[in-house]
This record gives structure tokens, C-alpha cells and sequence, in this order.
């Protein structure tokens, strides 16, 4: 993963400004992992484990077939639906839920009552996929989306999120992860023998920083700023995890390839203006497919590493 956050910067731009981010970015992780996490026992990934999901709309599912909770915009061809399939789970609880934050962990959305309540001491196996809506996802999308406009061979986006000489969105980023810990550290204590898996993004726009504009309408030179926000989120989750007993599944490496760029035929996740059933700059089915099989990948190789 490229940890350069001066991505796109003119030359000589913002030094002072790294060498604070990662200052702020040590003492944050410091602190997602100070408290103390229980050791994990159970949960080997057979059959007749208690499975819990916990997440945000890309794990929720919107628009794509069977909608089975409207509140949540939750699919049962969501990720975690194929998991619990193929584990032949004793039981299956899925609570993730469109638009939910850290927050959400702990406080109702709708009829969708605080996710870490469907977690118990039985519990054998945990995934969650959060932290993307506590950066702001939508907005920035939306917003870089706007400012293209202005500029569309150039890095309006950049330029705004960075006006201040510091990336704001590794600002959010790094202030996430203590968030993260703390849901982490309360499904241990919950749920001490469960193995748990924090599951990152897949991969949204092509790898190689090159751009498909108009159909994605981000300018130029923001395509390559916004693959490296989306890598930036993914290393603070996998860090926060390994830092807090957790497993880290990546689910960007096996999506590379697929991003909304592509043909409706290659693509998994869908542009702002989707052709299968999906919600804009979301996994549509065949994503979830790809993520449900990196986590059962993670859950059927043991725990080595993180």
C-alpha cells in the first residue's frame, strides 16, 4: 500500500504537513490499542458457529436482490448472507445497516437497534466492516464529484480537501481509528472466544490512478488521490485490527480490476449512475460475491498474521 499522503502535491508542498499527520497518525493507533483485549478462543470457521455481521452499506447490500430490510437496505445476497451459507451457521445475525458509523455500534438507526446488542458471549464469529461513513464516503464523493467542474484535467478535489495544508481526509482517517478500536475492544468484551474479522473496502477506482471520466465524473488528477484516500482507510483498519486481536480481511487486492470504471460485464462495484442493481459507488452483487469470499478465505486459512 503506498503510505506517501503527499499523492499529487506540487513539489515541495506540505512537508511540515506529513511529518504531522504522522505524528498524529502514531499517537491515534497508540491509542486505539491501549486498552486491553480479550484473547480469542472458538469460532474455527466449521459449521455451527453463531455469526454475527456488523457493518455499512457495503455490507448491507442496497438495491441489490432480495431487499429483506427496507430500514437497512440490507440484501440476504449480501456478503455475510453467502458467508453464513456456506458455514452452515447454528445461527446467523446480520445488523448491518446503510449509513451507519462507529456510532451506529451502539445507537439505534430506524428500526435497526444498536448493532453491538446482537452480539453475546455465545458469539462465535464476528465481521465488521465500518469506518467509511465516520470519514464522510458519501460527501466526499459527492463533493469531489461537484468540483470536477471546475477542472476537469486537474485535482480540484486534492486541492480543496488540502487547502488547509493538511489532508483532511487523513485527518478523518486517522481520527477513525480510535473509533474503530473501540467497537473492536467492545465486541471482545462481548464476545471473548469470538474470532473476529475486520473487512476492509474493495477497490472503487483503477489501481493504476487512471480515470474513466464522464462516466466516473471525477477530474484528471483526482482519480489517483482518491484510490490512495480509499488505501489510506484500508491500512488504518488493518493496523487498528491488528492492534486490537483482530483479523484483518483484505478485500481490495482481489477486487483490483473490477472497479467502476470497468464494463458493466468486469465491474463489481457500480458507478454514480449504476446499470445492475446496486446503490451508486457500491459493490454490486458479483462484489459481494468477492467479498464474501475473501472473508471465507480468511475464516477457512486460520489465523496466521493479521
Amino acid at each position: 500500500m503506498q503510505r506517501d499522503v503527499r499523492t499529487g502535491r506540487p513539489a515541495g508542498h506540505g512537508r511540515k504537513g506529513v511529518t504531522f499527520l504522522a505524528a498524529l497518525g502514531s499517537c491515534a493507533l497508540v491509542a486505539a490499542s491501549a486498552a486491553p483485549a480479550a484473547a480469542h478462543g472458538g469460532g474455527d470457521g466449521g459449521g455451527g458457529s453463531r455469526y454475527v455481521a456488523l457493518g455499512d452499506s457495503y455490507t448491507s447490500g442496497p438495491l441489490i436482490p432480495r431487499q429483506v430490510d427496507a430500514n437497512c437496505a440490507r440484501s440476504d445476497h449480501n456478503y455475510p448472507s453467502i458467508v453464513a451459507d456456506r458455514l452452515r451457521t447454528a445461527t446467523f445475525k446480520d445488523v448491518s445497516c446503510a449509513g451507519a458509523t462507529t456510532e451506529h455500534m451502539w445507537k439505534a438507526q430506524g428500526t435497526n437497534g444498536p448493532q453491538l446488542d446482537a452480539v453475546g458471549r455465545n458469539t462465535d464469529i464476528v465481521t465488521v466492516q465500518i469506518g467509511g461513513n465516520d470519514i464522510g464516503f458519501g460527501s466526499i464523493i459527492g463533493t469531489c464529484a461537484q468540483l470536477a467542474a471546475q477542472d476537469p484535467t486537474g485535482d480540484p478535489c486534492r486541492r480543496h480537501y488540502n487547502a488547509s495544508g493538511v489532508d483532511q481526509l487523513t485527518v478523518a482517517t486517522v481520527k477513525t481509528a480510535p473509533k474503530v478500536a473501540r467497537v473492536l475492544q467492545a465486541v471482545h468484551a462481548r464476545a471473548p472466544h469470538a474470532r473476529i474479522l475486520v473487512v476492509g473496502y474493495p477497490d472503487l477506482l483503477p489501481d493504476d490512478g487512471s480515470g474513466c471520466a464522464p462516466s466516473v465524473p471525477f477530474a484528471t488528477q483526482d482519480f489517483p488521490y482518491l484510490r490512495d484516500t480509499g488505501k489510506r482507510l484500508n491500512q488504518m483498519l488493518r493496523l487498528v485490527a491488528r492492534w486490537n486481536h483482530a483479523e484483518y480481511v483484505d478485500t481490495y487486492g482481489p477486487t483490483i480490476g473490477h472497479d467502476m470504471c470497468k464494463s458493466p460485464a468486469e465491474r463489481w462495484i457500480e458507478p454514480l449512475q449504476p446499470a445492475s442493481p446496486a446503490a451508486p459507488a457500491h459493490p454490486n452483487a458479483k462484489g459481494e460475491v468477492a467479498m464474501a469470499g475473501a472473508v471465507w478465505q480468511r475464516l477457512t486459512h486460520g489465523r496466521g498474521g493479521h
